[in-house]
């Protein structure tokens, strides 16, 4: 079959690789009608990462059942579904209590699994014709027959339920106000998931005109931090007090001004100034153990200069962590359904496989409007 492979920093390739099979009577192979590049995707290109040479990229994953393994009982052959970028059995301590993205079972020795992604287990990427997916009961969330909302309910697998989870983590109730850095596609997921969990003003805190028109499309305010100290300009708007809740949705990629120098602390400090004494901080932006080409030696060991002594005085509460996607999906997907929740608005472009290794360059380089690729094998 035909996946997208990478191959050194900056370059990935369309190259035929052996087509997964059943391996455990748990499985079904996927044939798969749309996939997904993420922001996440961009650290293995990028060569950030410890990613060896052939792995097959690919965790936002949708398509049809081909083939079900003899143990599988909710799902058969012809059923469209989606598939969480977690891979969890549903039966550890962990899955139990709805963690799905930190099982103990899928990946030995590390706490939570993935496809197509370094360190997070055996299991070969989705940006591919076809896609093995281990326990599969648990793993496939079914989907309306029909093909016309394909481009929304492909973000089930990963940058909806994230953005909603970042407003999860700092609990954006009715009526507060919110703050959103990063407009990429999860911060304007998670400024739209503010909105839907009923935010009176939402905030959304970029320097790409691209990316901040969108924010304003759906009815977020944006910040622009290449004009001045966004921290001040939200707070000129809120009688000084700041934000009741705030996201990150930045991670540890964070740059400053019009430079192109990363402060990885950057985004979270300004998080802290930015909420308001006893606010609350979400954190589904991605900060890693251990960075190679971060710009010190503490950010390449995955440590920050954080203000903590400021979030302690402030009162304020952190929650952190890649989301459990199972933990919304089935929600977001009847929201969907029922037409009251349209995310692909975030989607940019629509391509085939074989246009992979130009999206990845100029999604990486942010040309052209490139914010959320979607694939078709």
């Amino acid at each position: 079959m035909r996946a997208v492979v990478y191959q050194e920093p900056f370059s990935v390739a369309v190259d035929e690789v052996d087509t997964p099979t059943i391996q455990h009577p748990n499985d079904v192979l996927v044939r798969v009608t749309s996939t997904a590049i993420c922001g996440s995707d961009l650290h293995m290109y990028e060569g950030r990462t410890a990613a060896e040479p052939g792995i097959v990229f690919g965790h936002e994953n949708l398509g049809i059942i081909e083939e079900v393994g003899s143990g599988v009982v909710s799902l058969q052959r012809g059923d469209r579904v989606v598939m969480p970028f977690n891979v969890a059995c549903g039966f550890c301590k962990n899955c139990l209590a709805r963690d799905t993205g930190f099982c103990l079972t899928v990946n030995p020795g590390f706490a939570g699994g993935a496809y197509g992604y370094v360190a997070m287990g055996p299991y070969t990427g989705g940006q591919a014709e076809y896609l093995r997916v281990p326990f599969a009961d648990f793993n496939c969330l079914k989907l309306p027959s029909d093909s016309s909302k394909e481009s929304d309910y492909v973000l089930l697998a990963d940058i909806f339920p994230t953005g909603y989870h970042g407003c999860e983590l700092a609990q954006v109730s009715p009526g507060e106000t919110c703050v959103v850095y990063g407009a990429g596609p999860v911060g304007l997921m998670a400024a739209y998931s503010a909105m839907l969990r009923g935010a009176s003003r939402v905030f959304c805190v970029d320097r790409v005109p691209e990316r901040l028109a969108k924010a304003e499309e759906i009815g977020a305010i944006p910040i622009d931090f290449s004009k001045g100290d966004p921290v001040q300009q939200i707070k000129d708007q809120t009688d000084g007090e700041g934000t009741d809740k705030g996201v990150d949705a930045v991670g540890y990629q964070a740059q400053v001004g019009d430079s192109s120098k990363e402060e990885p602390a950057v985004v979270l400090n300004s998080l802290i100034e930015t909420v308001r004494p006893t606010g609350r901080l979400g954190v589904p932006g991605l900060y890693v153990p251990a960075d190679p080409g971060g710009p010190d030696s503490n950010a390449q060991q995955g440590k920050l200069l954080v203000s903590i002594g400021r979030m302690f005085e402030k009162g304020q509460v952190m929650g952190t962590g890649q989301c459990n996607v199972k933990r919304y999906n089935r929600q977001l997907r009847d929201m969907i359904t029922a037409g009251r929740a349209n995310p692909s608005f975030v989607v940019s472009h629509e391509l085939s496989l074989s246009e992979a290794p130009d999206a990845y360059r100029k999604f990486d380089q942010r040309i052209e409007g490139y914010t959320k690729v979607v694939l078709h094998p």
